[in-house]
């Protein structure tokens, strides 16, 4: 017999052995693999859905203060930047500053937390503390607000230029 036709043999006999040895182990780690995928494609479907429920509360936000009801406007916008959507909790805040929704300092302090404690890229939260500091220096708390452009002059954010602006020279 040919000695390479023997090896074959031994071969697919050591495989089918390995398998028969080790079939609990594989089917195991073949089912964890599944359930981690489904699971990890659930999370994504959940996601979704949660975003497309806090867009939809975004647009009627909007719909509420087009048609002057602010209080409405000003209660969904809360519970979005209060969702903590890396997307539209920042641009609820932002409608709130623009428009003057909110007259309560310590609510937009409060605000600014939350969207702070989020986990966003340097750009995003260099943006959010700029428009801090321009919150701060506009309700007469000037100090703060320096204080916050010249941590992003230090920091080489890539809004140190537009912050060297507002900063007065001593």
């Amino acid at each position: 017999m040919d000695p390479h036709i023997d090896k074959n043999l031994e071969f697919t006999e050591k495989l089918k052995l390995f398998f028969k040895e080790q079939k609990f182990k594989i089917i195991l780690i073949s089912c964890t693999c599944v359930l981690i995928s489904i699971i990890f494609l659930v999370m994504k479907i959940f996601q979704e859905r949660e975003n497309i429920l806090i867009s939809e509360k975004f647009i009627k936000a909007n719909i509420f203060l087009s048609t002057q009801n602010e209080d409405k406007s000003k209660e969904l916008y809360e519970e979005i930047i209060k969702s903590k959507n890396k997307f539209y909790s920042i641009l609820a805040l932002n409608t709130i500053l623009e428009k003057n929704l909110e007259t309560n300092s310590n609510k937009i302090f409060n605000y600014f937390k939350v969207i702070e404690s989020m986990s966003l890229d340097k750009e995003q939260y260099d943006l959010i503390i700029f428009k801090k500091a321009l919150y701060l220096i506009k309700t007469s708390k000037k100090d703060e607000g320096f204080k916050l452009l010249n941590n992003l002059i230090d920091t080489n954010s890539k809004l140190k230029n537009l912050a060297k602006t507002l900063v007065p020279i001593d």
